[in-house]
C-alpha cells in the first residue's frame, strides 16, 4: 500500500522527495478547459478545511482545446496539482488509468471534470471508508441529464449490470467513488471498464457500498457521451463476465459449447438417416402414409446442411477451447500469478494520522 507507515515517509524524505498523500483525486478530462479552474478551486475549497492531506492528479486525454495551457497554468497556482497528457484522445477508461498510474495517495477518489460531481461529497466517500469498506459508491439519485437520451439508458444499463453481476448498486456510471489502494492493484482497465470495478471488487471479496451524492446541471463544455454508450456497457459487461466465470476454465465454456453443437449434428445425423432408410424401404417395411411423410432423401431437408454446419462449429469451439487453455496457463505462469486469493483478516480501523492529515 503506497505511503503507509513512517518508514515510506523517512525514505522519501531521505531522497528529497515529499511523503505521498493520503487522498488522491483522479479526474479524466477532455476539452474541459473551462470547468479547469472552477475544478480544482472547489476540490480545494472541500478538502482544506477538512484537513485531508490530498493531491489532485488529471490527465488529460488528448484534447483540442487550451486544456493542456490550462492545466500547465493551474499547476503553477496550485501546488498539489498534477497533470499528464495522452498522445491522443483514448477514452475515458484510459485516461483514468493512467491518473490512477500517476496517483500516490492510498485513497483514491475519481471523479469527472465537468463539474457535475461536486468535491464537497469528497470528505463523505472517505469517511465511509472508515467504516471498513473498501469501496464508497457515488449514487446520483438527483440526476440532472436530459431523461431520453441519458438518464433512462442508465437507469436499463445499471438494472442489467446489478441483475448480472449479482453487485446491487443504483449507479455503476457514477464516477464519483473512493477506492482504497490495495482494491485497485493490478487491475488493467479497458473499454468503458471502470464503472464495473465495484462489481470487480465485490467479486474479489471487497466490502462495497453506497452513499447519495449530488449531481449539478453541466453548466460549461458539451457533453461527450451519447445513446450508443449504453450498448457499449451491456458488451463489457458480458467480457467481465466471462473474466469472472471462466477466465481460468475456458474449456468449460467453449468446450460445452462445441458437444452440444455435435450433439445436434449427431441427432440431425441420425434424423436424415431415418429419413432416408424410410424412403429406400418404402412400403415393404412401412405403411404408405408412414411413407409419405417420413421418406424423404437428403437433398429433401436441411438436415445435411445443419449437419455440417454444426459439425464443424462443435469441433471449432473445442478447438478454440484447447487455444484458451493454453493462452490460460501461459497467461498464470508467465507472470507467476495464483488462481486463487487469500482472505485478508478484518480490517480495524486505521490509525488516527497526525494533526492537519486526516486519513480514511
Amino acid at each position: 500500500m503506497i505511503g503507509s507507515g513512517p518508514s515510506a515517509g523517512e525514505a522519501l524524505k531521505e531522497r528529497g522527495e515529499a511523503a505521498p498523500p493520503v487522498l488522491s483525486v483522479v479526474v479524466p478530462v477532455f476539452n474541459e478547459a473551462d470547468n479547469l479552474e472552477p475544478l480544482c478551486a472547489e476540490i480545494h475549497a472541500a478538502l482544506e478545511p477538512a484537513g485531508i492531506d490530498f493531491e489532485v492528479v488529471i490527465a488529460d486525454d488528448g484534447s483540442t482545446d487550451s486544456t493542456p495551457r490550462e492545466l500547465e497554468r493551474l499547476a503553477r497556482r496550485y501546488p498539489r496539482l498534477h497533470w499528464v497528457t495522452l498522445r491522443r484522445n483514448s477514452g475515458q477508461t484510459a485516461a483514468l488509468s493512467a491518473a490512477i498510474d500517476r496517483a500516490r495517495g492510498r485513497v483514491l477518489v475519481p471523479m469527472d471534470g465537468d463539474l457535475q460531481n461536486d468535491p464537497a461529497d469528497i470528505p463523505r466517500l472517505v469517511e465511509r471508508l472508515r467504516a471498513g469498506y473498501d469501496v464508497v459508491s457515488g449514487w446520483r439519485r438527483e440526476r440532472r441529464d436530459p431523461l431520453l437520451t441519458r438518464r433512462l439508458p442508465s437507469r436499463v444499463a445499471n438494472w442489467m449490470i446489478s441483475r448480472l453481476s449479482g453487485v446491487r448498486l443504483h449507479d455503476f456510471g457514477c464516477t464519483l467513488k473512493a477506492y482504497r489502494r490495495d482494491v485497485l492493484e493490478g487491475v488493467r482497465l479497458y473499454g468503458e471498464m471502470h464503472r464495473f470495478v465495484p462489481v470487480y471488487a465485490a467479486w474479489q471479496g471487497a466490502r462495497v457500498t453506497e452513499i447519495e451524492v449530488h449531481h449539478r446541471p453541466r453548466s460549461r463544455g458539451r457533453s461527450k457521451y451519447g445513446l450508443g454508450r449504453t450498448f457499449r456497457v451491456v458488451l463489457d459487461m458480458v467480457v467481465l463476465r466471462f473474466l469472472d466465470r471462466y477466465s481460468q476454465r475456458p474449456m468449460h465454456l467453449f468446450g460445452g459449447f462445441g458437444l452440444f453443437s455435435l450433439l445436434l449434428a449427431l441427432l440431425g445425423f441420425a434424423a436424415a438417416a431415418f429419413f432416408k432408410i424410410v424412403a429406400l424401404a418404402g412400403t415393404r417395411w412401412f405403411s404408405s402414409d408412414f411413407v409419405a411423410a417420413f421418406g424423404k432423401d437428403f437433398v429433401e431437408t436441411p438436415l445435411p446442411v445443419l449437419v455440417a454446419l454444426f459439425g464443424v462449429t462443435g469441433i471449432l469451439s473445442i478447438l478454440m477451447g484447447l487455444l484458451a487453455e493454453m493462452v490460460m496457463r501461459t497467461y498464470f505462469e508467465s507472470q507467476d500469478k495464483r488462481t486463487y486469493l487469500i482472505k485478508e483478516p478484518p480490517k480495524s480501523e486505521p490509525p488516527r494520522p497526525p494533526p492537519g492529515c486526516a486519513a480514511p
